[in-house]
């Protein structure tokens, strides 16, 4: 079984978040033994954030550290754990919480629908993300 990094790599729909976390520097982290759970945004998220973004983002380093941090859970949640938490929030590895909703499926903070759940690694869990969520403040 692959580790996060390389299972994220290998399903080919998260270049954009894979450079991002190449280029902050958290791939050591998360290829480390964990457990997390990763809401990963695919590149069709990336591609929903406004001209120039992602680009400034990259040049950015503490600021899209500060984001990616805030789409990583220490420890493993499952959908099945996940589900159990409407209404409720999390705290990220950032710090900050996220919310989470299950109506209609899982929301987080509102904004990101996750499209597909438990795709297991050796060091945890990956959910996919329609939207890339941004920390408070």
């Amino acid at each position: 079984m692959k580790d996060i990094v390389d299972t994220a790599v290998a399903a080919g729909s998260f270049k954009t978040l894979a450079a991002a976390v190449t280029a902050a520097g958290l791939v050591p982290t998360l290829k480390g033994a964990g457990p997390f759970t990763v809401f990963a945004p695919t590149d069709d998220a990336f591609a929903k954030l406004p001209a120039g973004t992602v680009e400034a983002l990259l040049a950015d380093i503490p600021k899209l550290t500060g984001i990616l941090t805030y789409h990583v859970v220490a420890g493993k949640v499952t959908a099945a754990d996940v589900v159990k938490l409407d209404g409720k929030s999390a705290k990220t590895v950032n710090g900050a919480e996220v919310k989470i909703g299950t109506t209609g499926g899982v929301k987080l903070n509102g904004t990101a629908n996750v499209t597909q759940t438990d795709i297991e690694c050796s060091n945890g869990v990956i959910h996919v993300l329609d939207a890339v969520i941004l920390p408070p403040g």
